[in-house]
C-alpha cells in the first residue's frame, strides 16, 4: 500500500474508542498527527484512552465526545460539534460493535435484532450522516469488521450477519462514494486480545449448561476459541492498519490485520462451494472422539 503523510493536521472521527481497537487507533492516529474525535457512548469510561493517550504525549490531540452509534440525534450532535470546533471532517473510522454468543433456536431474535443495531445500521448511520462531510473534505470512510463479516462462524451467527451485513453494504458503497471523491475501506482483524470471552463478559459453564442439545458443540467451540485467542494481536498490532489506510494514497477496499487473518479470509474467497468453510468451522464444533 503505498503510503503518503496528509499534508497537515486531518480531523478523524473514531467511534468504539473506550477499549481494544478503537482506543489503539486513537492513540496511534493521534501519534501520527492526526487530531482526533474519540467517541464512545458513556464518556465516563475514557479512563482506560486518556492515560494511554498521556502516557504516548498525544493527549492534547486527543478529544473525547459521546456517541451512542444507535441514536441518529446522538450522531447528529456529535457531527455537529466537530463541525462547529474544526469546520470539517476528513475521516470517519466505524469501529463501534458488539459481540454476541448463541443460536437462534435457544437465543430468539431479540439478540439477532440488538447485534444488527450496534454492528450494522449504527455504522450505517454514522456513514450516512458523515457523507456531505466527507465528500466536502475528499475524505474516507474506514470501517473495522472482521474476518467473520468474511467466514460465518458457529455460535456468532447474529454477529456474523451484522458483519457481511457491513460487508457488503461498504462494499457497494464504495464505488459510488468514489464518484464523489471518498474512500472506502474495510478492515478484518482476525483473533484480537481484548475480545472474545472476557469483553462479552461470558458465564461459560453456564453458557454450556443452558444450551441443551447444542451444549457439547458450543463447549467444543469455546475450547478452540480460548486457544485461537492465545495467540491473537493486540489492539496496538490490529490498529495498524488503520492508520496505514488513513494516509494511504489509494486505499485498498479490504485490508486483513495479519497473516492468519489474510490466511483466514482466503479460505472463504476462493470457495466456490462452501465445503472448504464448512469443512473448517465444523471441525470447531466437533466434540472430542465424535
Amino acid at each position: 500500500m503505498a503510503v503518503t503523510p496528509y499534508p497537515g493536521t486531518r480531523i478523524v472521527l473514531i467511534t468504539g474508542t473506550s477499549s481494544g481497537i478503537g482506543l489503539a487507533a486513537a492513540v496511534a492516529a493521534a501519534r501520527a498527527g492526526h487530531r482526533v474525535i474519540a467517541t464512545m457512548r458513556d464518556t465516563g469510561r475514557a479512563g482506560d484512552l486518556l492515560r494511554a493517550a498521556e502516557r504516548a504525549d498525544v493527549a492534547e490531540r486527543i478529544e473525547v465526545e459521546r456517541l451512542d452509534v444507535t441514536d441518529p440525534a446522538s450522531v447528529a450532535e456529535c457531527l455537529a460539534v466537530v463541525l462547529e470546533r474544526h469546520g470539517r471532517l476528513d475521516a470517519v473510522v466505524n469501529n463501534a460493535g458488539a459481540g454476541f454468543v448463541g443460536t437462534v433456536e435457544q437465543t430468539g431474535l431479540e439478540p439477532v435484532r440488538a447485534a444488527m443495531e450496534v454492528n450494522y445500521f449504527g455504522v450505517v448511520e454514522v456513514t450516512r450522516a458523515a457523507m456531505p462531510h466527507l465528500r466536502a473534505s475528499g475524505g474516507r470512510v474506514v470501517t473495522v469488521t472482521s474476518v467473520g463479516g468474511v467466514v460465518g462462524q458457529p455460535f456468532n451467527e447474529a454477529y456474523c450477519a451484522a458483519k457481511f451485513a457491513v460487508e457488503g453494504f461498504m462494499e457497494s458503497l464504495a464505488p459510488v462514494a468514489a464518484t464523489v471523491g471518498v474512500a472506502v475501506t474495510v478492515v478484518e482483524p482476525g483473533a484480537v486480545a481484548s475480545e472474545f470471552i472476557g469483553n462479552q463478559g461470558l458465564d461459560v459453564p453456564a453458557l454450556v449448561a443452558a444450551a441443551g442439545p447444542y451444549g457439547p458443540a458450543l463447549q467444543a467451540y469455546v475450547d478452540r476459541t480460548m486457544k485461537a485467542f492465545g495467540n491473537a494481536q493486540t489492539p496496538e498490532e490490529a490498529a495498524a492498519p488503520i492508520i496505514e489506510v488513513l494516509a494511504a494514497e489509494r486505499p485498498p477496499l479490504r485490508v486483513q490485520t495479519s497473516e492468519a487473518a489474510r490466511a483466514f479470509a482466503g479460505v472463504k474467497l476462493a470457495d466456490l462451494d462452501g465445503s472448504a468453510v464448512q469443512t473448517m468451522t465444523g471441525g470447531w464444533v466437533a466434540s472430542a472422539g465424535a
